[in-house]
């Protein structure tokens, strides 16, 4: 069974990081507090070289690669935001990176995957077929493989984000999250409950994808449907290693809509001026949905990613 990541790997992954990515910002917005009923930050992740909160994980692990598994090179599976974490940070480390996506992944980050210079392998009809072939693909060729979840590192990088915003705002009472495969929220409450225990760690998800949702509220490892709009929260399987640290560390689990997460994006865009993907989106879906309970307290919302495409906006636009 992989260990645990514990708090000092999220010190550690702070300093392997830091000559790398800056801090992002953490904004207070007059607009959404009226809109929640609290005092509302936003950790801006969006603001990444990359778009998207994972390359701090991507950049802890890649960096800690041993000499035979540069040679080897890596391989991974993503709907986008991991996979550009992991092409980001092969590229910075000399390493040779392939990324397997499904098909109808989002441009965008595919987009960007590739100008990155990692290869692209299109194969599946969701992130899990992709993650099938990805697996396959490691054993025929010897690559190392990455698991978007199952990476102390990978945990240990994202959990940076967290520490960062109570560093900044030690008075924060709650951080809302989203959660895919976990490993964001799983960071999360490895530096709020060692920072600070009375932190709340809440997670949100899309009920169209609820697999995340159902194993921790179940105790166990489950595969459930996946149809939402959101790829960076679609996972049909739970993910081991973020479980176990959420099974004992998440204080809540919130499923939205897909409604909800489209309303969101166009009041981050309204609110913020920022242009947020759905995922990313989705704290504030939650923060709405828990507007009675979180009423008078200091929310930090993390903005997880901002890579939405045209079309995706669109349609946003079109709907509100």
């Amino acid at each position: 069974m992989t260990v645990l990541p514990t708090f000092a790997d999220v010190l550690d992954a702070r300093r392997t990081i830091a000559p790398h990515l800056r801090p992002t910002p953490l904004y207070r917005w007059p607009g959404l507090e009226a809109l929640v009923g609290a005092e509302v930050w936003v950790k801006h992740e969006n603001h990444q070289p990359v778009g998207a909160f994972k390359v701090r994980g991507g950049v802890n692990l890649v960096s800690r690669l041993s000499d035979d598994e540069r040679e080897r090179g890596v391989v991974t599976a993503s709907t986008g935001n991991h996979g550009q974490s992991i092409a980001f940070a092969a590229r910075r480390f000399g390493v040779r990176a392939v990324i397997c996506v499904p098909e109808g992944a989002n441009p965008v980050k595919v987009g960007a995957i590739r100008a990155l210079g990692a290869e692209i392998v299109v194969r599946g009809r969701d992130f899990d077929e992709a993650r099938e072939h990805c697996e396959q693909l490691a054993d025929e060729h010897g690559y190392r493989y990455v698991h978007s979840g199952n990476e102390p590192h990978l945990i240990a990088g994202v959990g940076t984000e967290t520490l960062e915003i109570l560093e900044e705002q030690p008075a924060i009472d709650v951080v809302v999250v989203p959660i895919g495969g976990g490993s964001g929220a799983a960071g999360a409450c490895l530096a709020a409950k060692s920072v600070s225990p009375a932190v709340e760690v809440i997670g949100v998800q899309s009920e169209g994808a609820p697999a995340a949702c159902r194993a921790w509220r179940e105790r166990r490892l489950v595969e459930d449907e996946m149809q939402t709009i959101a790829e960076g929260l679609a996972t049909r399987v739970a993910f081991e290693l973020p479980q176990r640290i959420l099974w004992e560390h998440l204080d809540e689990f919130v499923l939205v809509s897909d409604d909800d997460l489209m309303r969101s994006v166009a009041l981050m865009l309204e609110h913020t001026r920022n242009l947020v993907e759905a995922a990313g989106a989705a704290p504030l879906a939650a923060a709405l949905r828990l507007r009675e309970r979180l009423a008078g307290k200091r929310v930090a919302l993390v903005c997880s990613g901002g890579n939405i495409t045209p079309a995706q906006l669109a349609d946003v636009l079109a709907a509100t």
